[in-house]
């Protein structure tokens, strides 16, 4: 098991296993969450929440919700509900050699204000929503 946790620690993230391959989301719902671009890592296998009376959910389209600690305010989660996937900010786990900056998404919302050195595959948001089998 992989753990995470939110700044103050009332919520810890037990996930069998997260990817190391990092994600970078532009769309404009990430960055007025987070304040920026979302650099998250993806869950694999089961995943498990202690401290769920900390934990906040917000539904922020039909696919997916978004939680937070409802005590720091530290950003948990993005859950797809279609397939009960989650997304975590990288920030939550503790910091390792083996994370690697991979891929960006919703490429051509990317404000011009911000760049990535790392040469990494881009997609847009149609992109994503294809991948996805969503329209």
């Amino acid at each position: 098991m992989t753990k995470g946790s939110c700044l103050c620690g009332k919520v810890e993230i037990n996930a069998e296993t997260i990817s190391h391959n990092v994600g970078v989301c532009h769309c404009g719902f990430c960055r007025k969450w987070t304040g920026g671009p979302l650099l998250a890592v993806e869950a694999k296998g089961e995943v498990k929440f202690k401290g769920n009376e900390s934990i906040s959910k917000y539904q922020s389209s039909d696919w997916a919700e978004r939680g937070f600690c409802n005590t720091c305010g530290s950003h948990l989660f993005y859950h797809l509900l279609p397939n009960d996937s989650y997304i975590f900010p990288v920030g939550l786990f503790a910091d390792s050699d083996e994370f690697v900056l991979e891929h960006q998404i919703f490429i051509e919302e990317k404000p011009s204000y911000y760049n990535f050195a790392e040469k990494t595959k881009t997609m847009t948001g149609e992109e994503v929503f294809a991948q996805f089998g969503e329209e």
